[in-house]
């Protein structure tokens, strides 16, 4: 799917937003959370990670933060305004195709798989 500024929302793309979404984050950080909060399904590595960042700068969805978190060697980035409407468009988009699956009883379907 493109969005704004026709950048593709992939899985590893919506991963680092949502994980931007919640904190600040550093890029080793970002890895980690990112296969939390995926269950293990997302793992990034250096070279998808930092390709992804910086697409993700470049487009404006996130920005580098200003407070480094105590550690000045790393480099800490936040989402930006732009970049959480992202993230909510998606959960909203997310929410429908989860409404439409229960109201038509496939959650009994994937939970049996």
């Amino acid at each position: 799917m493109k969005q704004q500024n026709e950048l593709t929302i992939t899985q590893p793309v919506f991963y680092i937003l949502l994980v931007l979404s919640i904190q600040k984050s550093h890029g080793y950080e970002i890895m980690k959370k990112v296969g939390e909060y995926s269950n293990g399904k997302v793992l990034l590595g250096p070279g998808t990670l930092y390709t992804a960042i910086k697409r993700l700068f470049d487009a404006g969805f996130i920005c580098e933060s200003a407070n480094s978190g105590g550690d000045i060697r790393r480099k800490y980035y936040e989402i930006t305004p732009k970049g959480m409407s992202i993230v909510s468009d998606e959960l909203k988009r997310f929410q429908t195709i989860l409404t439409v699956a229960q109201k038509h009883d496939l959650h009994t379907y994937i939970q049996n798989i």
